[in-house]
């Protein structure tokens, strides 16, 4: 028996890291990913923290293992650098994603005029702005988001494009086109793995696009996600785990494979990938 795994999409914080008190990462999983990747499997961490956080956050957490490519800020695609470097666009996608972005909030500037101003004076949330102008917003509660996100839908209803990617109660302004599924689509695409072959794992709304059957085949989700993250996992036929956090990751991995007989399971050639 193979292992049917050939590619891991597996969310940072809230679903590897746990931030409850106790040890920020379950050593079980830890392990159990060690070995799929020692097998052939290749791990992504697929985030909304950029780069260099993520970066903090491996050092931070004490990880014992790197991940072999990265998916950040909920659309980019890295892969393990060359000369030196940590971290490089992998194919042109970021570029691509970074250009549809500029040309999305340029058309949009009255709509997010309109949700500053809504923002400023109906709520209390603060706004956050990058060297590109407005990316989001952080809202003082839960109920405060609810009443943002609709206010935003209702706003956003000329521009189909314009969407948000949501954790708790943090927001970020995107493309409807990029977002966590539609990178893992991407790498999968460049070291060709089929969907069928893809496991993924997150707990809050910026993991639904992963994790609601469109592109990998065997999601899950741990006990402490959203009930939105459970129902889309339970709608495509995924996992449900019992445990919280790494726990959790871990013991969906094991619902999915047997990890004594992982020896079958053919890795992607890095040597042989496309260098684009």
């Amino acid at each position: 028996m193979h292992s049917p795994i050939q590619l891991l999409s597996i969310d940072f914080d809230g679903t590897l890291v746990s931030r409850n008190g106790g040890p920020a990462l379950d050593m079980q999983c830890m392990e159990l990913i060690r070995e799929l990747q020692n097998a052939g499997a290749i791990w992504a961490i697929n985030t909304g923290r950029s780069v260099d956080l993520l970066e903090t956050g491996l050092v931070e957490f004490a990880f014992p293992i790197r991940p072999d490519f990265i998916l950040t800020m909920e659309r980019d695609v890295f892969r393990p650098g060359r000369n030196g470097e940590k971290w490089e666009p992998f194919g042109d996608w970021n570029e691509r994603c970074a250009r549809d972005h500029a040309e999305l909030f340029s058309s949009t500037n009255s709509v997010l005029a309109e949700f500053v101003d809504f923002a400023a004076q109906k709520t209390n949330a603060r706004l956050i702005y990058n060297t590109d102008g407005l990316e989001g917003l952080a809202a003082e509660s839960e109920e405060e988001m609810e009443r943002i996100t609709e206010f935003i839908r209702q706003a956003r209803a000329g521009h189909p494009k314009l969407d948000y990617q949501r954790n708790g109660v943090y927001l970020r302004f995107c493309h409807a086109d990029y977002h966590k599924g539609a990178a893992l689509a991407e790498l999968a695409r460049l070291i060709e793995v089929p969907r069928e072959k893809i496991f993924a794992a997150g707990d809050h709304h910026n993991d639904i696009s992963m994790l609601d059957g469109r592109f990998a085949a065997m999601p899950s989700c741990p006990a402490n996600a959203i009930s939105e993250v459970q129902d889309a996992v339970r709608n495509a036929s995924g996992y449900i785990a019992r445990n919280d956090h790494g726990a959790g990751v871990c013991e969906a991995l094991l619902h999915f494979v047997n990890p004594k007989k992982l020896s079958g399971l053919k890795r992607p050639d890095s040597a042989g990938l496309p260098r684009l």
